[in-house]
């Protein structure tokens, strides 16, 4: 039986069984994306919004390497950061519209997605400090938790 052919309780149950407790589900995307869209996006195939998603997530772990992202993606309903679970929307919706933007203005979501960006590199650089979870410091290692900024003064050239 092709999963298109599930009826939409079944296509519902399924979902819902597979992004249990997860950080960001498909149905909560319905607020930056109607759910009609997503499902004609997607063709019914709930894989591809699953990894839109995944994507957004990686995508933001990389710019929240000083935070313990395992805490931050791993909350759940209004213990989740409102400010980040918008911008990981909006990079996921960029991720699902790549593949066909039917029904909606590209440059729109691409502001956002753009948008999103900036603000995790503003994170990143330590220009904006959301509230969210520090990493702990390793017991074992003597590693310290985040940038390191090391350099020299340009080289001097003495001419007489």
């Amino acid at each position: 039986m092709r999963r298109r052919d599930a009826t939409a309780e079944q296509k519902k149950i399924l979902i819902q069984s597979i992004i249990l407790m997860a950080y960001l589900t498909i149905q909560e995307l319905n607020t930056h994306l109607h759910d009609e869209l997503v499902e004609t996006i997607t063709r019914g195939d709930a894989t591809i919004a699953e990894a839109a998603i995944d994507a957004a997530i990686a995508e933001a772990k990389g710019y929240l390497s000083r935070f313990d992202c395992t805490r931050i993606f791993s909350a759940s309903g209004s213990k989740r950061n409102q400010l980040l679970l918008i911008f990981v929307k909006d990079i996921a919706i960029w991720h699902l519209i790549n593949l066909c933007n039917a029904g909606t203005e590209l440059q729109f979501r691409q502001d956002r997605y753009e948008r999103a960006i900036d603000w995790l590199k503003a994170v990143q650089r330590g220009d904006v400090s959301p509230d969210l979870p520090a990493r702990e410091a390793e017991e074992e290692k003597d590693t310290p938790i985040g940038p390191i900024a090391y350099g020299s003064n340009p080289k001097r050239s003495q001419h007489f």
